[in-house]
């Protein structure tokens, strides 16, 4: 009976969990990996069957080895010949046994690392190609563990199920039939028994197993990502004190943890010893019905010596065969999981034919725009303007007014409602027409929250152009104005940033950001809160520098304070989703509305706070 696990909450749109699907759905997703190796598959079977021939040939040997010591006093040759050459055979086949083994690893190993980096590799692209929804939804530790357990799934899958379950049944027939050959029907008769017995045992509890297992899995990746989730703000925690309320969710996490681990190891060890209360009950009744043969002088002390041989040859494959069993059940689960996470839908995917974005003057159009991350809470509301070629457009509004949602639908980490009317364009081409690759190697942004990789700073001001040189990178430093800062540090451009750039302040963060956009050089810019985080000297020293750089661009500045647009070729004003004004700082002033209202707040408030620092 199939047990289900602790059911997580999961999208309307996600795929089947894995305990919805077959074994075999599983499988037939990773034969496609396989095939591109199939010549090192059939030459690794070929050796394996070899060493399994091999194998079954050495009880052979010790029989008449054993019935060869059985001479006639006075036969001196035959004691020198007859046991020195069977005894050389029978290292031979030992030899051979280990020899061919060997080679199948060897020949093997190719195809099982190349599957597991290829299916890892198009699961680490596929993440990458899931729209920003997914990202914002998914529990990061989980998500690592899931696709860990997968990738060590790929490794023992492909090696138990190839390579050990059908020599070990090859091993069984010729043994069995050996068997029914050479002696009665009871010897084969009580080996079948026994592995129809211990084979029904096996599946059977295993089977009832699963569910514990996939119920750990679910607790153990639930517990990885609270821990993680808790050290990602390790700040956060500090400043309400939080240490022992972490430690109890997670110690909580934990204990759910150990139970279905204790579930679980218990459940194996019933499942162990079945199996060898069976092979034990077989074992013994397979040597009377041989010891029985002997007294009544059926059977010679050899045949005796190779039957118990035989015994101990197949107790060693079918002990292995109920680990191979679980090990697949296992693996599947967890592989399973890994292929879900490939089945999620990308949200956001070129369409047939997309071709690259060509940007001859870079106009950018929103036209009719409307948006919601919720159907039941709209954001955008039939947005319509214009960024002309060479021109800035600023954008300003209340928070919530929908002005960072511009940003994302421009890099498509949304696409626009389908309605047929609403799209954004540049030159005339519907983004959602052109390759995502083209659309964003053409669009720069420097966004409000800057996230650093845990590496050097020259790394991550060169991470917006790959391959570029240490001068091209001080040249992006110096015009973001933080090359003096680094050259200050002992270890310079080498300065790890720590994770998420938490060594650096939130003014250097920012600055590294304005840095990186610099140096890709795109023909669109996207400026979101780009000086958010800097002092007034700096804020006015980086809006000359951005002002600069995007002489001659295209940009689309996202802002707070309105005294960062007042130069603006045009400002957009938002409110609720909607563009109630626009124009220049001038004519808006003038207009005495929205954007007015703002400006008076704004300077209201600077002044109260001018007046209370003198």
């Amino acid at each position: 009976m199939r047990h289900r696990s602790v059911a997580l909450p999961q999208p309307a749109d996600a795929p089947p969990r894995a305990e919805d699907r077959s074994d075999w759905t599983t499988l037939r997703k990773l034969l496609p990996y396989l095939w591109r190796y199939r010549w090192r598959v059939g030459v690794a079977l070929v050796f394996l069957l070899a060493a399994k021939m091999a194998n079954v040939g050495v009880p052979l040997l010790l029989k008449e080895l054993v019935d060869g010591l059985s001479i006639r006093p006075g036969s001196a040759l035959s004691l020198l010949v007859v046991p020195v050459g069977l005894i050389v055979a029978y290292g031979a086949l030992r030899l051979s046994t280990s020899l061919f083994t060997e080679l199948r690893e060897l020949i093997f190993a190719k195809a099982t690392e190349g599957t597991s980096r290829s299916i890892s590799l198009q699961v680490f692209r596929h993440l990458h190609a899931l729209s920003l929804r997914f990202h914002l939804e998914r529990q990061t530790g989980g998500m690592t563990r899931d696709i860990e357990r997968g990738t060590r799934a790929v490794h023992s899958l492909i090696s138990y199920s190839l390579y050990s379950i059908l020599p070990t049944l090859i091993e069984v027939t010729l043994v069995l039939s050996l068997l029914a050959v050479k002696f009665d029907l009871w010897f084969a008769g009580i080996t079948i028994i026994a592995l129809v017995v211990y084979i029904t045992f096996t599946v059977t509890v295993t089977e009832w197993r699963t569910g514990f297992r996939r119920q750990m899995n679910e607790l153990d990746s639930i517990a990885h990502s609270r821990a993680i989730d808790s050290l990602l703000n390790y700040e956060t925690v500090k400043y309400f004190n939080n240490e022992d309320f972490e430690a109890r969710r997670y110690d909580e996490n934990l204990e759910r943890l150990r139970r279905a681990s204790l579930k679980s190891q218990s459940s194996l060890s019933l499942l162990n010893s079945g199996q060898q209360l069976i092979i034990a009950t077989a074992l013994v009744a397979m040597l009377w019905r041989a010891t029985q043969g002997v007294v009544d002088g059926r059977l010679t002390l050899g045949d005796l010596v190779m039957i118990n041989a035989f015994m101990i040859q197949l107790y060693i494959p079918l002990n292995f065969l109920g680990v191979i069993y679980r090990e697949i059940k296992q693996s599947l689960t967890d592989l399973d999981k890994m292929f879900t996470l490939l089945e999620r839908d990308r949200e956001v995917a070129d369409s047939d034919g997309a071709a690259a974005l060509q940007v001859r003057q870079g106009v950018v159009r929103f036209e009719h725009v409307d948006f919601a991350y919720d159907p039941a809470r709209p954001i955008l509301h039939d947005v319509c303007f214009e960024i002309p070629a060479g021109k800035t457009v600023a954008v300003v509004g209340p928070s919530g007014a929908g002005k960072s949602t511009l940003a994302r639908l421009l890099y498509r980490f949304y696409d626009v409602a389908n309605d047929g009317r609403g799209r954004i364009t540049i030159d005339g081409q519907d983004i959602r027409s052109v390759t995502q690759s083209s659309l964003r190697q053409s669009i720069g942004i420097v966004p409000q929250d800057t996230v650093l990789f845990n590496d050097t700073v020259e790394y991550n001001i060169a991470y917006g152009r790959p391959g570029a040189s240490r001068a091209e990178v001080e040249e992006a430093a110096r015009a973001a104005h933080i090359h003096a800062f680094i050259a200050a540090t002992p270890k310079g451009y080498d300065t790890m940033v720590g994770e998420r750039g938490l060594k650096l302040s939130g003014g250097e963060k920012q600055r590294v950001a304005i840095a990186r956009t610099l140096l890709k050089n795109p023909p669109v810019l996207i400026f979101d809160e780009a000086t958010s985080a800097l002092d007034s000297a700096n804020e006015r020293a980086i809006q000359a520098e951005l002002k600069s750089a995007a002489q001659g661009k295209t940009a689309l500045v996202i802002a707070h304070r309105l005294s960062t647009v007042v130069d603006a070729h045009q400002i957009v004003v938002l409110d609720q989703g909607r563009v109630v004004e626009r124009g220049s700082h001038a004519e808006l002033l003038a207009q005495d509305g929205r954007y007015a209202q703002m400006w008076r707040l704004q300077h209201s408030a600077a002044d109260t706070a001018a007046a209370q620092a003198v």
